[in-house]
């Protein structure tokens, strides 16, 4: 959606072109690459290379000095298919001792790490502060929603600046609707560490349920061991982030999760979101307190950095770059107090739609359900409905509507059409009214 093409726009973290380059200690990958073998069952170079995001010239390497520690030994041609004529590995005892000794003080392996120093030099490459969104790239992200002129202009210098966003106002109105548009419209690919590093403790960064991976061409066959990578390989291509997290959402999910069994690291939400959006929705349904968790984020919203905290109580700095899109219900003065409010970068209320806007959601959603309109409908609906409620329209109110229609002429068989009749049927499920209940 943006102007330039993602790979005009983001400068790629170029891949190592020696072991050295990659910034860890030998020992460090050692013991990664004894662990991959040791679990994954791995013998072949182009498999282990492909397994650890290194190239075969590297993963050999890696060999070869494990060889000399002997704990790995060579298999010969053994295991040769067809296809490849490759040298087989496999471990020693003693490096089947050594891995086992490594997998006790952590079950990482896999995917080499990125150390955090160079992930933060890539964050920076690819910030994003640096998109830069037009108003109709903006309208085309929001789809089908009908919006006010004056909320996209609000909008607009909010995203394109990657500040926080608070979005409040009455339920039902889109927020979360607006948020998901906000993140159409970056549009744009972000590279993503497997892991990174820090005081040799390794985090899982890359969860393909956060990250949408981009499918680019790979070399084939042989290709692998003459042709370099267009970028470093423990990075994955994707699309900007988004983390949406509601009333589920704890203090704790926003550091680092440690598995006392596997020993291992996994990144918080708010790492996984970096150079994308991470959206609270529904702000004031959580255990902790709005005040509290916007307490969390106070540094990392004005100082662009956030702290996490090892087991051991090491504290370390990471980078933060993320847009942080807070949705509420309840009116902020309610919630916060005006210290809070001052960090929050953007305050935009979403209010409901007028009668005419309300109408313009009811047609297109009607046409896009195939519910044929009817004039005594929606005057019935309109001059005896809504004067009950004060003329307080919301924008899922014509989804509610329609989508009860429509269940009400498939439970008896009938085409779809719209009716006053159908229209009180459908209103009355709408809301629920005040009564006592005899218990």
């Amino acid at each position: 959606m943006n102007e330039q093409a993602p790979e005009s726009r983001i400068l790629p973290p170029p891949p190592p072109a020696t072991l050295a380059d990659t910034g860890l200690p030998e020992t460090l990958m050692r013991d990664i690459l004894l662990k991959t073998m040791f679990r994954m069952s791995l013998s072949h170079v182009s498999d282990i290379a492909r397994i650890v995001c290194l190239s075969f010239a590297q993963v050999q390497q890696l060999i070869d000095k494990a060889r000399g520690e002997r704990l790995i030994e060579a298999m010969g041609t053994l295991n040769a298919t067809a296809e490849s004529a490759e040298m087989g590995y496999q471990l020693t005892d003693a490096g089947r001792q050594r891995a086992q000794q490594a997998l006790a003080i952590s079950e990482y392996y896999g995917a080499m790490p990125v150390p955090l120093e160079a992930y933060g030099e890539q964050v920076r490459r690819q910030s994003i502060r640096k998109v830069k969104i037009t108003r109709d790239q903006l309208t085309a992200a929001m789809g089908d929603l009908i919006l006010p002129e004056t909320l996209l202009a609000d909008l607009g210098p909010a995203v394109t600046s990657g500040r926080s966003i608070l979005m409040y106002g009455p339920p039902g109105n889109g927020k979360s609707s607006i948020s998901n548009g906000i993140r159409d419209a970056l549009g744009d690919h972000v590279f993503v560490p497997m892991a990174v590093v820090h005081s040799g403790q390794v985090i899982a960064v890359y969860d393909p349920i956060v990250h949408r991976k981009i499918d680019t061409p790979k070399p084939q066959g042989s290709q692998l061991r003459i042709q370099g990578a267009r970028h470093d390989p423990r990075y994955v291509l994707c699309e900007r982030p988004t983390v949406i997290t509601g009333g589920e959402l704890r203090l704790d999910m926003l550091e680092l999760k440690y598995n006392p069994v596997a020993r291992t690291y996994q990144a918080p939400l708010q790492f996984k979101a970096m150079g994308g959006v991470f959206i609270v929705d529904d702000l004031g349904r959580q255990e902790e307190p709005p005040q509290a968790l916007v307490n969390r984020w106070i540094v990392p919203l004005e100082m662009n950095y956030d702290i996490l905290t090892l087991t051991s109580g090491e504290k370390f700095i990471v980078p933060f770059d993320t847009l942080v899109i807070f949705s509420t219900n309840f009116h902020p003065n309610t919630i916060f107090d005006q210290a809070a409010l001052r960090r929050i970068f953007f305050k935009i209320k979403i209010d409901g739609p007028t009668q005419a806007d309300f109408l313009k959601i009811f047609a297109l959603v009607a046409r896009k359900r195939r519910v044929p309109l009817n004039e005594d409908a929606l005057i019935h609906l309109l001059q005896n409905k809504y004067p009950t409620i004060d003329h307080v329209y919301s924008n899922y109110q014509p989804v509610f509507l329609i989508d009860q229609i429509i269940a009400i002429c498939d439970y008896e068989g009938k085409p779809y059409h719209m009716s006053p009749e159908l229209i009180d049927r459908a209103w009355s499920n709408m809301f629920v009214k005040d009564s006592d209940i005899v218990r």
